[in-house]
């Protein structure tokens, strides 16, 4: 079992205000998680997993994020969750932050989360992608958090047109081919998107971003809410609005 801490509260990224790891298991090999003021959503990524809570039990398997939707438990603080891989390299995707609110635990399934086209023939054909939303402010009001995934279409852009809000957020990425890259814009600055790296993001900084012809990128996009403050949309930066009525 391997567990790559991506953020925390202390020593990664802490303005990004969540603890976000990935764990990767083989099969026979378990994990448990009990959170006292913490919320948790756990993202099944690849693999073949049982997930146990509460007195649940649910066997959920997906390919890769580039072939399936996602099975994701969200669950609030103090419930306790068993993964058990049934399958080598499954790769979960762990998102907590502190919230004292208690809601039902959910489980959603692809159906849940559907992928939705964005921007299809927009600015010249170049910023093509499929979202999906699996938990956010309008669907779980009771949540910190904000949780979906990107699938970038090959060389194309995303987050685009360059737009910001106030909440953090953190990308985190994967390619199709290990060598995959990209580059991800915060404000600024620029860096280089390769396979598991990640984009912290603090508030108020446009983030676009864009992978390299002949790879498809995806993007898991995780929000934090701010006190009084939940992330409800994008904020356009106005230089760029002007292309939502472009034709080339």
């Amino acid at each position: 079992m391997n567990e790559i801490i991506l953020t925390n509260y202390k020593t990664l990224h802490p303005n990004m205000l969540m603890d976000i790891r990935i764990l990767k298991m083989n099969s026979g090999e378990s994990y448990k998680i009990l959170k006292a003021e913490e919320e948790t959503a756990v993202l099944l990524q690849k693999g073949k997993i049982t997930l146990l809570w509460d007195s649940e039990e649910k066997t959920v398997s997906r390919k890769d994020v580039f072939s399936e939707g996602p099975w994701c438990l969200h669950v609030s603080a103090g419930t306790e969750i068993k993964i058990g891989a049934l399958t080598d390299d499954a790769e979960i995707l762990i998102q907590s932050t502190h919230n004292d609110k208690q809601f039902p635990a959910k489980l959603y399934s692809p159906d849940e989360a559907p992928w939705n086209d964005v921007c299809p023939g927009k600015f010249g054909d170049t910023a093509n992608r499929k979202v999906n939303t699996i938990f956010d402010y309008n669907t779980a009001p009771y949540s910190n958090m904000v949780l979906g995934e990107v699938m970038n279409d090959r060389g194309n852009w995303s987050a685009y047109i360059p737009h910001h809000h106030p909440q953090p957020e953190v990308y985190y990425y994967l390619f199709d081919r290990p060598e995959g890259f990209g580059a991800s814009f915060i404000g600024d600055d620029v860096f280089k998107i390769t396979d598991g790296s990640i984009s912290a993001i603090p508030g108020g900084l446009t983030h676009p971003q864009v992978c390299a012809p002949g790879y498809q990128m995806y993007t898991c996009w995780m929000i934090r809410h701010l006190p009084d403050n939940p992330w409800t949309t994008r904020i356009d930066d106005p230089l760029y609005t002007w292309l939502y009525d472009a034709k080339f």
